[in-house]
């Protein structure tokens, strides 16, 4: 079985202006970042990158753990992508991403060393990382709790 997503985009002008794209539920202005010369009006594909693999990684990670029977009082994620900017030059070089798994109180060692085990697991998992694995280094950097009781 295959899925199509489908994406429609319109840009008006040249490079300094600005477009919209349209995808599902998806919809957003976009255009370069000021930080790399743009009008920062806006989304741009860096922070679209960054979403994806974000989303996908902490969707996948919810539910490696719903699978594994670990009870969660919360999860929060943050991710960091950094893009290299060399002779004008844009790499995308890397993402790292800190989950916090807050695991529910009474959890005990066993659950909170699987929380980890799955934390650093479910980048291979995510369908965006395995799409740029190995021209964008991906890492993960977790931190598991268990709730005060």
């Amino acid at each position: 079985m295959k899925h199509t997503f489908q994406l429609n985009g319109i840009w008006n002008g040249g490079r300094n202006s600005e477009g919209v794209i349209e995808a599902g539920n998806l919809k957003t202005v976009i255009s370069i970042p000021e930080g790399m010369g743009g009008p920062g009006v806006g989304t741009n594909p860096d922070e679209m990158l960054l979403g994806a693999a974000a989303t996908c990684y902490l969707i996948t990670l919810a539910a490696m753990l719903e699978r594994s029977g670990i009870e969660t009082e919360s999860l929060t994620q943050t991710s960091e992508g950094i893009v290299d900017v060399t002779n004008n030059i844009f790499t995308y070089e890397s993402i790292v991403h800190r989950p916090r798994v807050i695991l529910k109180a009474g959890s005990g060692e066993r659950e909170v060393e699987k929380a980890r085990r799955l934390a650093e697991m479910a980048e291979g998992s995510c369908m965006i990382s395995r799409a740029v694995a190995g021209n964008v280094k991906l890492s993960t950097v977790p931190e598991i709790h268990v709730a005060a009781i």
